[in-house]
């Protein structure tokens, strides 16, 4: 079997990164990459839209719903 060989961008500094098995990080181009996208999710930098969970609601709001 022939696997092609990809070449992406890295999501946080858009250098070329080989897309292989040989590349832990990917789609990262290096721990460093991967780290601070890590970070930028836990800081709520990166979200994916939608409506807001109940626990982040206003608690007056919680009231109207019990």
């Amino acid at each position: 079997m022939t696997t092609t060989e990809r070449i992406i961008r890295c999501p946080t500094c858009s250098k070329s990164v080989r897309w292989h098995v040989s590349n832990p990080w990917r789609p990262f181009c290096s721990e460093r990459c991967q780290l601070l996208d890590l970070g930028a999710w836990a800081s709520e930098a990166h979200r994916i839209p939608g409506e807001p969970a109940m626990d982040e609601q206003d608690p007056e709001s919680r009231n109207e719903l019990d």
